[in-house]
């Protein structure tokens, strides 16, 4: 009987084990990844990125994708395109099921730019306006992942692109900054060595005179013992 109840309990840890890992990895799978941010000069295209990875294969039927604005984080999401086909229709391109709510005043120059069949669900924004500066998110469901993909983008818009950081500046005055902190350990480690130096010269000095001092009173107390 007891060989027969460990047994049983065995079988339930390993049964609670192997649905904890389900759980787990479920709950891990869906992974969204998108820049966070982007700057983009006023009056040009611009590709605004995202892609997503999964554990389990899409299934069209089950599979959603929204795309929405918001102007500042205290504002209101749009969604202005949608993704979302209902059970029991024909399976077709991609392409062919993405909607475009009217709810953003650049509804007519964004296009789908992506490939479900690589997890591509990016979106071009054409001659992109001062006004369409904001967040861009992008929300993946892919049944039966348990958590929702989600991901967002700073989109800067600009009148001319900032110039890049010149990395040959930052280079040479982090190599200057480097140098005279080196040159000031240096400086340290010889001062402290001359100071050791120093102290063991002093040391040895004391302990001679000392020595001699000894000496000359033994020689003094060996006179007057022999007088």
């Amino acid at each position: 009987m007891c060989v027969s109840a460990q047994a049983g309990r065995s079988g339930v840890a390993r049964l609670l084990m192997l649905i904890l890992l389900l759980g787990v990895s479920g709950s891990l799978c869906m992974d969204v990844i998108v820049p966070s941010k982007i700057n983009v000069k006023n009056g040009t295209d611009i590709k605004i990125p995202c892609t997503f990875t999964s554990c389990y294969k899409i299934y069209p039927p089950k599979f959603v994708m929204n795309w929405t604005y918001q102007e500042t984080v205290n504002d209101t999401e749009k969604m202005f395109m949608v993704y979302n086909q209902k059970k029991g229709m024909m399976a077709r391109r991609f392409a062919d099921r993405v909607t475009l709510p009217d709810r953003v005043p650049f509804a007519d120059r964004v296009t789908f730019a992506g490939n479900l069949e690589k997890n591509d669900l990016s979106v071009i924004l054409s001659d992109v306006q001062e006004d369409d500066e904001g967040l861009y998110h992008c929300y993946v469901i892919n049944p039966p992942d348990r958590i929702h993909g989600h991901g967002f983008i700073k989109l800067n818009v600009f009148p001319e692109l900032p110039p890049p950081r010149d990395s040959t500046i930052a280079v040479a005055i982090g190599a200057s900054v480097g140098g005279v902190l080196a040159l000031l350990i240096l400086s340290m480690v010889v001062v402290k060595f001359l100071r050791h130096h120093l102290k063991q010269e002093l040391i040895s000095e004391e302990k001679t005179e000392e020595e001699g001092k000894l000496e000359a009173e033994g020689a003094t107390e060996e006179g007057t013992k022999q007088a």
